[in-house]
């Protein structure tokens, strides 16, 4: 199983590092330790706590941006449904969730599980964006 880095995770919750560690030292999300001491996250564990997170309306996970996003959405897998020939993949990308729909095999080669690091891209004839 992929674990992440305080930093890592902070990355995909959209937050600081500082915020994500101040999360773990309080107990919400589950933390380990390397061999070199740095503080790991399983995960499955940081998966269900962006799922958590994003339901919230946390002090210290304000997403908004002054960009557009450029449609990549880096996150964390959340959920995959596999079938006989295509799954459905959940990225929980800060407080966005995205849902895919792609072939079995894809999510076979691609390795895709609860916890593996991912992004979603997104092409669309309409595109829409809004300032803060």
């Amino acid at each position: 199983m992929q674990s992440y880095t305080i930093g890592q995770a902070a990355r995909l919750l959209g937050v600081s590092p500082d915020t994500a560690r101040r999360w773990a030292d309080a107990g919400r999300v589950a933390t380990h330790r390397d061999e070199s001491g740095r503080r790991l996250i399983d995960g499955r564990d940081l998966a269900a706590f962006s799922v958590e997170l994003a339901k919230s309306d946390e002090e210290g996970a304000s997403y908004t941006a002054s960009t557009s996003v450029r449609n990549a959405f880096p996150g964390i897998v959340t959920a995959v449904k596999l079938g006989d020939v295509a799954a459905q993949v959940e990225i929980q990308a800060g407080p966005h969730r995205l849902v895919s729909l792609l072939t079995r095999e894809a999510v076979e080669e691609l390795g895709l599980e609860v916890g593996v690091e991912a992004t979603a891209r997104v092409k669309s004839t309409n595109v829409h964006i809004d300032r803060g």
